[in-house]
């Protein structure tokens, strides 16, 4: 994808996203009101079915072509003892991912998506945020760029998950450099930190947000972020160009899209929630996105499985609305 060569690129990129097809959601619309069913039976679902129609351009549209992407990176900030887990575990995770053998495996295959996994530099981490950037400008247009290209064209919906030791520490930072509050509302377990953990986390979000000081969106996830999450944007993103809906997964995909959405209001309608994680600043970050998860599972396990997971939903969305009769095609009476 060269659509975009530096940051000041992508926000003009993001300046002229396309809108839905109006025509389409009315069609959709219509066609909803003769469904063999009462008004409204189908609750949410129907609403679901209206917004897939008219990113798809289509009244009465089929999901055919799911795609699911993991992107995995490392971060410096490991080093300052923020996770459970040691850093070696995000390419052992990229191996096992590729193996087949992680639950995002199952749920790509039981919810017949197609499933792609790009490791970004793992040997690079990047930067400790808590003390400066955590990438340069020419860094994080590399990794919107990796997310960029990896969206399949020929898909029809698609979900991002993550892989990246360290990245609720870099999820949570961005939360607070967006929407305010103190590193204490942002910050949760992650991995399953004890007490002692959680507060150096939160406290290593502080230095953060304090040697990182910009707030404006691309900066705050160039400073803050990592590959991974730079990656899931830029995917989000070019997802929108190509009027392709998104499932957002948990904390990290949720607060990675949320850069778009403060740098371009509106940068989201293309996309759903998937699911509210057991961490638990997952659901504060949604409520400031204005968007309700289709699943409450207590999940925290990332990799897009939740949203992967969700994929059902909206399937089931799709096929009713597309596939049930009409009052008239069916010969029952419409009361």
């Amino acid at each position: 994808m060269s659509e975009f060569e530096n940051l000041d690129d992508f926000r003009a990129l993001l300046a002229r996203l396309p809108a839905p097809d109006a025509g389409a959601a009315q069609a959709a619309q219509d066609r909803n009101a003769q469904l063999t069913k009462p008004c409204a039976a189908l609750g949410r679902l129907e609403d679901l079915a209206i917004w897939y129609s008219g990113w798809r351009g289509t009244g009465r549209p089929e999901i055919n072509a799911p795609q699911v992407i993991v992107f995995a990176g490392n971060h410096g900030v490991t080093a300052r003892g923020v996770s459970a887990f040691p850093p070696e575990v995000t390419a052992q995770m990229v191996a096992n991912f590729r193996a087949g053998g992680a639950a995002i495996n199952q749920l790509a295959r039981v919810t017949g998506a197609k499933m792609d996994v790009h490791a970004l530099d793992l040997d690079r981490p990047t930067a400790d945020f808590s003390s400066g950037p955590a990438m340069s400008e020419a860094e994080v247009v590399a990794a919107l760029a990796t997310g960029a290209e990896a969206v399949d064209q020929e898909a029809d919906l698609l979900v991002v998950g993550e892989m990246g030791i360290g990245n609720t520490t870099s999820a949570a930072a961005i939360s607070n450099a967006l929407f305010g509050g103190e590193a204490a509302d942002w910050t949760g377990r992650g991995t399953g930190v004890d007490d002692a953990g959680l507060a150096l986390k939160t406290l290593v979000v502080e230095q953060a947000l304090s040697a990182n000081p910009s707030r404006e969106p691309l900066e705050v996830l160039r400073c803050l972020g990592g590959r991974e999450l730079a990656a899931m944007a830029g995917a989000i993103a070019r997802a929108r160009i190509l009027r392709i809906p998104v499932i957002l997964d948990g904390f990290i995909c949720t607060a990675a899209a949320a850069v778009l959405e403060k740098a371009a209001p509106g940068a989201l309608d293309h996309a759903v929630a998937g699911h509210v994680s057991a961490e638990a600043a997952h659901g504060r970050l949604l409520e400031h996105l204005d968007k309700t998860p289709l699943l409450a599972l207590g999940m925290r396990l990332g990799e897009g499985s939740g949203g992967a997971l969700a994929i059902g939903v909206l399937k089931g969305a799709v096929a009713c609305h597309s596939g049930m009769a009409t009052f008239a095609e069916a010969g029952v009476a419409d009361g």
